[in-house]
């Protein structure tokens, strides 16, 4: 017998590699459920901070996190916790499986499960039970199959992705994100040990619903690791006094219009990186709540900020919150609306008009009744200021002025240089006319931000970017860097609303016709943004103005976006600076292309005193002489009525006052003419 034991051997071996590979074999052919499983999609801003994410089928939260995106102290509690022979088993723990059936033989119950983490994530991937034996061979089976095709960390990754975690959450980060708020990156011990002990039985163990069991299992978590040697008492200790926390909390919900739109755009990217800044988009979307106090229940309200140099929008709020559907209309992006711009495209008016050589910021400019066909522009206030500078005119937002410049110009042209800026305006029955220069046309805010960047970039247009690598369009001039720097000079002149910083901001607001939208755009050295406040359905807000309703609003967005505004920049040599009497004749006053082939102007003049006199004496009264014009003569101090029905050219004005003064005379067809003075 003892002469045949090296055949016998031999068999034994032979039978052994024999089974060896019918094994192998038998796992090679494991039908392995997919590895490749739907993930939340998550819209982040431009330093990675989730804005939003969304749900996947069944409304299951389902965020990924890799292995180097977990905090390590996690890592280390979960395989001292649940498998601290991870790296030395190739899926099934043999010696784990037998100390469970000897401790189940023992107590006469099951005491441990001997699941290696592969196996968890075997059934996680069947979404199989545990508690019957065939399904544990198959769990058993499944993870040797997958050891066979993936890293040891890319098992973890897989474990960390659908590990349940309460209710509709799977994963370690949608954990973490719900009961801490916080990415897995910045877990506390304790946290840690929480996500590390969820796993084993979620619905028992929610820390909202069952809070003691939560803290049981945790503290459980960390006495083991202490055990381990992975923490130290104390620090197990410190970690006890930690209490769970009490209730779940709710996902980022930041930029959800904008958020709306990358998803649509790009529906199977499972990332998307835009350029907001998630701190300023948050502030942004504060303020834009409380703006609306006060103002009625039906308003909404949009802001958009964007670096004008590089034309990324940094923040984008397309209502007051996306959930006030019903009176607000919060649902609706604002920030995509087309609606009238108002007196918004005033500035790219006057700018066309430096460049033609129509005007210079100081040229006079006749602010009178004008008639073109059966088109007769009327001034917001209903009153005529004669002849005033050109900047006076964008300053106060003169409605006449900029009509004549745009009748001078033709409509088609500054259409023509609004689709130059990038934007794509609308204008009601397809014929653009001159009610175009008061907002007779649709523009979203967006694009409004577009063309005010133009300004600001010295008049070279550049298309706004929201998505991160997104390469802009090629960059076309609209307007010369003269003109450009002009607008600027002027718009940072005007007077900033009551309470608000004087910090020179660069701004225009404007107000549709019928008091339906009010817009507020602005832009200092860097930065450029834009509000809009009204109705989505279009309905007249009455006694609303762009200058009281949307400008406060568009100084608290600067204050929230930085300290201090940064200056703009000096003028091009180019740019003429000189006061109206010493300009070139033809700039001196706005007379026309056609001004030589015109009769000369019969208009109503104040030939005394004359525009800048000083005088002496007379502050008790002052007679006033006039040329031309049609009685009875309306003359105002200040802008106060002193004398009414005046009939003739010599008029003598009593209690005139001390110091400045500005005197308008206006009348019987409502032209007028005025002078700035000053009296000892």
């Amino acid at each position: 017998m003892c002469r045949f034991w090296p055949f016998y051997l031999v068999a034994l071996l032979l039978i052994g590699a024999g089974a060896r590979d019918q094994f192998d074999r038998w796992i090679a052919d494991t039908d392995l459920p997919s590895v490749l499983l739907e993930t939340s999609p998550e819209i982040r801003d431009r330093n990675g901070n989730l804005l939003r994410a969304y749900t996947v089928a069944d409304g299951i939260w389902r965020l990924p996190a890799r292995l180097n995106e977990v905090d390590a102290t996690y890592v280390e509690l979960l395989l001292a916790y649940e498998d601290h022979r991870f790296y030395d088993h190739a899926g099934v723990d043999g010696w784990a499986l037998a100390r469970a059936v000897i401790q189940a033989i023992g107590n006469g119950r099951v005491v441990s499960g001997g699941s290696t983490l592969t196996m968890q994530v075997a059934r996680l991937l069947e979404d199989s039970g545990t508690g019957k034996l065939s399904g544990k061979f198959r769990q058993m089976r499944v993870a040797l199959a997958i050891e066979q095709h993936l890293t040891k960390a890319e098992i973890l990754d897989l474990y960390l992705l659908l590990a349940p975690m309460g209710g509709n959450l799977e994963g370690l980060r949608s954990g973490s994100l719900a009961w801490f708020k916080k990415e897995p990156m910045r877990l506390t011990v304790a946290q840690a040990a929480l996500m590390v002990a969820l796993p084993q039985s979620p619905s028992a163990r929610r820390p909202d619903r069952f809070p003691f069991a939560a803290q049981t299992s945790r503290d459980r978590v960390l006495a083991r690791a202490v055990d381990a040697g992975v923490l130290s008492q104390e620090e197990a200790t410190a970690a006890l006094s930690e209490p769970v926390p009490k209730q779940r909390g709710d996902f980022p919900l930041l930029a959800p219009h904008l958020s709306d739109r990358a998803l649509a755009e790009r529906p199977n990217l499972r990332a998307h990186f835009l350029t907001l800044d998630a701190p300023l988009q948050s502030a942004l979307e504060t303020l834009a709540d409380t703006a609306l106090f006060g103002l009625g229940e039906r308003l909404s309200i949009a802001m958009v900020v964007a670096d004008h140099q590089t034309g990324e929008i940094l923040a984008s709020v397309g209502s007051a919150g996306i959930a006030q559907s019903d009176y607000r209309q919060g649902f609706v992006d604002m920030t995509q609306a087309r609606r009238s711009p108002g007196s918004t495209l005033k500035p790219l008016i006057y700018g066309l008009s430096f460049d033609q050589g129509l005007t210079h910021p100081n040229t006079l400019i006749r602010d009178m009744p004008v008639k073109y066909g059966t088109y007769a522009p009327q001034n917001f206030d209903g009153e005529f200021r004669g002849e005033i500078t050109v900047a006076d005119s964008l300053k106060q937002s003169r409605n006449v002025p900029v009509v004549t410049l745009t009748h001078e110009l033709g409509p088609a042209n500054l259409m023509a240089a609004l689709r130059a800026a990038g934007t794509h305006p609308v204008v009601p029955g397809g014929a653009a006319g001159l009610a175009v220069s008061l907002g007779g046309v649709g523009m979203t805010l967006e694009e409004l931000v577009q063309l005010y960047a133009t300004f600001a970039r010295g008049g070279v247009a550049g298309e706004l970017s929201w998505r991160m690598g997104e390469k802009n369009s090629e960059k076309q001039r609209v307007i010369s860097p003269s003109a450009a720097w002009s607008l600027g000079h002027i718009l940072s002149g005007i007077a900033p609303p009551p309470g608000a910083p004087a910090n020179r901001l660069a701004y225009k607001t404007g107000t549709s016709y019928g008091h339906r939208d009010t817009w507020a755009i602005g832009y200092d050295g860097s930065h450029v943004a834009g509000v809009w406040i009204g109705r989505p359905d279009g309905t007249p807000v009455p006694g609303a103005f762009g200058a009281e309703v949307a400008a406060p609003v568009l100084f608290d967005m600067f204050q929230r976006l930085k300290p201090e505004l940064d200056r703009l920049g000096p003028p091009p040599p180019e740019t003429i600076l000189l006061a109206t009497a010493q300009l070139p004749e033809p700039l001196r006053k706005f007379r026309g292309r056609n001004a030589l082939f015109e009769a000369p102007e019969e208009g109503l003049k104040m030939v005394f005193p004359p525009h800048g006199a000083q005088l002496s004496g007379v502050e008790q009264e002052l007679t006033i002489k006039l040329k031309n014009g049609t009685r009875p003569f309306t003359v105002l101090a200040n802008g106060v009525p002193l004398v009414t029905g005046q009939r003739r050219h010599e008029i003598a004005l009593p209690n005139i006052g001390r110091g400045a003064s500005t005197l308008t005379v206006i009348d019987a067809l409502g032209i007028s003419d005025r002078v700035e003075i000053w009296i000892d």
